[in-house]
């Protein structure tokens, strides 16, 4: 069905198009059921403690202010994590501000942190409880002076109604926040972090979204660091702002991040690197240009625990869990592996 409206769909501007697929799931109409494979059971894994139906999830961005995470689940996604929440409601920079790369099967966007607030989205959340493991991304406020205490106060405010919440410090989207991947400056942050769990008894999972673009120098550090301070995961890899050279779409210099399959490489090495050095301590969740089974696969045999996508599904439509179920289950048997757990870091 997606196949026959897309030519619709992009036709439309790619905000646009991003409301009405949130408009549409806000009737949460669609069964279940529909989205189901054989031999699911396969890909059943753990993520933070937590059992998982697999190991596809949604990343940060699509569901902004978290309005339609329970018909995310529906579509089949293991977990889904919503956001990025700032502490203030937020309407992010002037539009244009999304932009498809069709020819690279990518998206650059520079949307800035828009959502409705950390308020009103505990709110929704507290009188719509998730139906699944649900991860909630938390961010500065764009005119935020101290951003680290906007990282506290988001803590604070959504701890109680998130499967695990995830820092994000890589955004190249909102000025100064990459300047948190300096040692200092994350060290700083993780302290203020850990000072906040323990005032506030906040035990759920913590995970450090993390820049593409960082130097093989920086890894051991942010490792060394997330070790120390109790860190759960790490998400590689947000958005790049570089890694345009060998793009074809003529949009491709507009400013912002770059997602989906030209990150794809850049992100799994990365995963590799951070997979051998943490020999496993740390779980990973790896992004960047999975939009099927295949892609999913290597990111998992590279190290990574889970993984999560966007921009594959906003080019192959709703359907595409369902496909990378059915990918992912045919990899297993073809492997001789009992479970897709088996999978993590074989190929590291």
């Amino acid at each position: 069905m997606f196949s026959i409206f897309k030519p619709f769909i992009f036709s439309l501007d790619p905000e646009t198009a991003h409301d009405l697929a949130i408009n549409s799931l806000k009737l949460n109409i669609l069964p279940k059921n529909i989205f189901q494979v054989d031999n699911e059971e396969l890909l059943e894994t753990d993520l933070f403690n937590e059992r998982l139906p697999n190991p596809i999830g949604l990343a940060a961005g699509f569901d902004k202010s978290a309005e339609v995470y329970n018909s995310l689940f529906k579509l089949g996604y293991g977990f889904v994590e919503v956001g990025t929440v700032t502490p203030k409601r937020q309407l992010g920079n002037p539009k244009p501000r999304i932009f498809r790369l069709e020819k690279d099967q990518a998206l650059i966007n520079r949307l800035g942190f828009n959502n409705h607030g950390s308020e009103i989205i505990s709110k929704r959340i507290s009188e719509n409880l998730p139906s699944g493991f649900l991860g909630i991304n938390i961010g500065p406020n764009k005119d935020t002076k101290k951003k680290e205490e906007d990282y506290y106060l988001c803590l604070s405010r959504l701890a109680s109604f998130a499967g695990y919440l995830t820092i994000n410090i890589s955004s190249p989207n909102t000025e100064g926040l990459r300047d948190f991947h300096d040692q200092n400056e994350l060290e700083k942050l993780l302290i203020g972090i850990n000072k906040i769990r323990k005032e506030k008894n906040i035990f759920k999972p913590i995970a450090l979204k993390l820049s593409p673009d960082i130097n093989n120098s920086e890894i051991s550090r942010i490792i060394e660091l997330t070790i120390k301070y109790r860190i759960d995961g790490i998400v590689v890899s947000n958005t790049t702002d570089s890694n345009r050279e060998n793009l074809s779409d003529y949009q491709k210099n507009q400013k912002g991040g770059l997602s989906g399959r030209p990150l794809k490489n850049l992100s799994t090495d990365l995963i590799k690197k951070f997979y051998k050095e943490t020999k496993g301590k740390i779980q990973i969740i790896g992004v960047g240009g999975v939009d099927s089974g295949y892609s999913a696969f290597e990111k998992i045999s590279a190290g990574a625990n889970a993984v999560q996508l966007y921009t594959g599904m906003v080019y192959k439509g709703p359907g595409v869990v369902k496909e990378m179920k059915k990918e992912l289950i045919s990899i297993i048997k073809k492997e001789n592996l009992k479970n897709i757990r088996e999978a993590i870091g074989i190929n590291a």
